[in-house]
């Protein structure tokens, strides 16, 4: 689900995997930016997760000789935290820096504390971008602080090994037919458990729950900022559904972005698993030894919702500010987000690729030769998004945590939704 903005899945959120160093790494003590030196721009950019873009840095920076980039990467958690209080004390905030869709509401009440991109001349590309996507990162009608990168699109991956050793089809239009909603979802979980391949059905209720919720017209806010977690029938219908699952033993109850995962996912602990474009990257990247095991198949309820989905920002402190516009535009243009997404699944926010026949032809072999290019745009094109409040990542963690006590064990449905209402009050306070 696309907050307020992902994510949004993006997204959202569960934390995720601090990615792998900086590009360069002579450059990763200092803080902020400026002049490196003879000449040269140094331009810092914070991320969480890999959005796929040092092969970019190098490709600009090749065009660009007179530009350094550094990258500082953190969890995903950390780095909007720290986010937030480098901008309160007014330094210490690269010079761009991504924002994922829950916590976007955070960042557009403050708009004072970025560079407004209309200065720049964004203005101009604003038809690059999916409508709701340009809409949900502007201050107000004069104000755009965030260029978007990704949605994320949703589907379900499967393993097709494992259907196929529960007796289950696994071709992907079959298996898309197992499911035209959640509670069929549901059924199709409890056949497979029956079949006792030694796996369960999917990963956990939290990432599940993104799903369904994220199919809603609303999820944790109306667009007067009112906290409705408790009034939304549609917040108490999906924990309802997931807690219904995770009773049934279909969960793993395994964190997403924790280390097991990784491992469960080389294990082959669970056979189906939420999964945003950007989740095909992981899945690749902490298994490769499944490949050709896995498919994609249509999410169930219809085949739209969204989990993730980020902005690049300027921050109002940076001291290249029109070089870190131009790169976040440059970073941000159909052509690299076609690079990107052939490279990690990172699914474009630019429409205008939904119908070139470089994306809707792309597959990948990894995952049975699926057309994922087809299939994430096609669940783009569904997407309605949600309007997302300002402190919707804690609310939804407080959510997810009910969530994971029914998982183990520990708190009946019941319970467990009485202390996440609370929870989230006490989050959006």
């Amino acid at each position: 689900m696309e907050g307020s903005r992902r994510t949004g899945g993006r997204r959202r959120v569960p934390v995720v995997l601090v990615a792998v160093g900086t590009l360069v790494a002579a450059l990763t003590a200092g803080c902020g930016s400026g002049d490196s030196g003879g000449g040269k721009v140094r331009l810092t950019i914070g991320t969480f997760n890999d959005f796929g873009f040092k092969d970019l840095y190098k490709e600009y920076m090749e065009k660009n000789p007179d530009v350094t980039i550094v990258e500082r990467v953190s969890d995903y958690q950390t780095h909007h935290k720290q986010l937030a209080t480098q901008l309160a004390a007014g330094r210490g905030a690269p010079d761009v820096v991504a924002v994922e869709g829950d916590f976007l509401a955070q960042f557009t009440a403050q708009p004072q504390k970025f560079r407004n991109l209309y200065d720049f001349g964004a203005g101009e590309l604003e038809s690059q971008w999916l409508p709701w996507k340009w809409a949900q990162s502007k201050a107000d009608a004069k104000t755009q602080i965030g260029l978007g990168t990704d949605v994320g699109g949703l589907a379900i991956c499967y393993r097709k090994d494992l259907f196929e050793k529960a007796g289950l089809p696994s071709d992907r239009k079959s298996v898309s037919g197992l499911w035209p909603d959640w509670e069929s979802y549901i059924r199709t979980g409890e056949r497979f458990m029956e079949a006792k391949t030694g796996a369960k059905f999917f990963d956990s209720g939290a990432l599940m729950f993104n799903a369904v919720l994220g199919q809603a017209p609303k999820a944790f806010y109306d667009e007067d900022d009112s906290l409705i977690v408790e009034t939304n029938p549609a917040v108490k219908e999906s924990f309802d559904l997931v807690t219904k699952a995770t009773e049934a033993g279909l969960s793993a109850n395994i964190a997403a972005f924790s280390p097991a995962w990784g491992t469960a996912f080389q294990q082959g602990k669970f056979a189906t698993v939420t999964c945003p474009a950007w989740v095909t990257a992981f899945i690749q990247s902490q298994a490769p030894k499944t490949s050709g095991q896995w498919d994609i198949a249509s999410v169930p309820g219809g085949g739209g919702g969204n989990w993730g989905g980020s902005w690049l920002t300027v921050p109002k402190q940076s001291k290249n500010a029109d070089e870190a516009y131009k790169l976040a535009q440059w970073l941000t243009a159909p052509e690299q987000a076609m690079k990107v997404f052939k490279k990690i699944g990172n699914l474009p926010s630019t429409p205008s690729l939904y119908e070139d026949p470089a994306m809707t032809g792309f597959r990948k072999p990894f995952f049975g030769d699926a057309p994922i290019g087809q299939i994430f745009t096609d669940s783009a094109k569904a997407l309605k998004p949600q309007y997302q409040g300002p402190a919707s990542a804690a609310v939804r963690l407080a959510v997810q945590n009910g969530i994971r006590r029914v998982e183990q064990g520990s708190e009946s449905p019941a319970e467990a939704w009485k202390k996440a209402v609370s929870d989230a009050k006490k989050a959006a306070d």
